[in-house]
């Protein structure tokens, strides 16, 4: 056995690497060491989901944003952005088109926009549950208060995606300006995990400043954290921004991270993410075969899709939602896996005192 496949069968076993580990499946050259990476995490992740992609209806309803994150096209500095907020109406209407569809998960993503009140959120959530009993609502609208956090529970959301992009300090202090803290990015993370929501961090791969030290300290808080759900992707410039004219990151690099973090996490919500297919015509597919499990095909108007630039040259912005739902399904097909319609809820692992093993919940 070599001395990758002996780091590969101490991922699978112990859950865990060092620094120098990462650094190794990181960079290694070895064209069979990484595609036995790939397949063990594709067999790690069929071991609690099987072949079964769950989808979720992505609505972009806002791109107003207060924050002046230097990677993001929405950032509230960028004067080129043309600027939108879609109606409650306009949501259900997202949402019916997408339950017809079967989509049984709506994601409700936007910038931290002022004009949308803890109110407005809340009635939101409420009027989509009431329609949609049997559907899961995802809130992806940043730092709030823990109040805040509480009221969406309390009006039914189900689960929040909050990516934390990097958990050094110093690093995060060069990718945010002075307001926005760490500290604050996990304390929010921390109270919604105790509120009971599935929660869901995160990080761009391949950021500006970002390095293995600091990717090791984004997987050890992972471990730590013990999320339902972990969005990476490819970290892409958008032109209008400071980091414009930095590099993309890469293919290979988010593939492989998507493999140690099902590795490390096997019962984890992974989705192979809209970034991933922006680099690479088949880059969910690719995704999907290193161990993601969740796509979330575009459910917002046509109109907008093209105005939410959180970074450069995105797909599917002038596809309908039956396209988006349709071209994914065959493309889950291709590569023989089914697409579902189900709420694609976490499954958690519970800890079976008579074998000492984790099985699925």
């Amino acid at each position: 056995m070599t001395h990758e496949e002996k780091i590969i069968e101490h991922l699978k076993t112990e859950k865990m690497l060092s620094v120098g580990e990462l650094d190794c499946l990181l960079t290694t050259e070895d064209t069979e060491t990484v595609e036995k990476l790939k397949a063990e995490a594709r067999m790690a992740a069929q071991s609690v989901y099987g072949k079964q992609i769950y989808i979720r209806g992505l609505i972009e309803f806002t791109n107003y944003c207060k924050n002046d994150c230097y990677y993001c096209g929405i950032r509230r500095g960028n004067a080129c952005a043309e600027r939108y907020r879609l109606t409650e109406e306009q949501i259900l209407t997202c949402c019916a088109a997408g339950y017809e569809l079967g989509f049984r998960t709506f994601v409700l993503q936007g910038g931290e926009d002022p004009y949308f009140t803890d109110e407005k959120i809340c009635g939101l959530v409420s009027a989509i549950k009431r329609a949609y009993p049997d559907c899961a609502v995802t809130l992806s609208i940043g730092e709030k208060e823990r109040a805040s956090y509480q009221a969406y529970f309390d009006a039914g959301a189900d689960r929040y995606l909050l990516r934390h992009e990097t958990a050094d300090t110093v690093h995060y202090g060069k990718l945010h300006p002075e307001e926005m803290s760490l500290k604050n990015r996990m304390r929010c993370l921390r109270d919604l995990k105790e509120i009971g929501y599935q929660t869901g961090c995160g990080f761009m791969v391949g950021s500006p400043y970002q390095t293995t030290e600091t990717l090791y300290e984004d997987l050890m808080f992972i471990k730590e954290l013990g999320p339902a759900m972990v969005g990476i992707g490819p970290f892409i410039p958008q032109k209008d921004t400071p980091f414009g004219g930095e590099t993309a990151g890469t293919l290979e690099m988010t593939l492989r991270l998507l493999s140690i973090l099902r590795l490390m996490n096997p019962h984890v919500l992974l989705p192979a993410t809209t970034a991933l297919g922006t680099i690479h015509p088949q880059g969910r597919e690719m995704g999907i075969l290193s161990g993601a499990n969740v796509v979330m095909p575009n459910l917002s108007p046509v109109s907008v899709r093209e105005k939410y630039k959180l970074y450069d040259n995105k797909i599917c912005t002038g596809d309908e939602a039956a396209e988006c739902r349709f071209c994914m399904q065959r493309r889950m097909e291709s590569i023989g896996y089914e697409v579902v319609t189900d709420r694609g809820d976490y499954r958690p692992a519970v800890y079976n005192k008579n074998k000492n093993t984790d099985r699925e919940a």
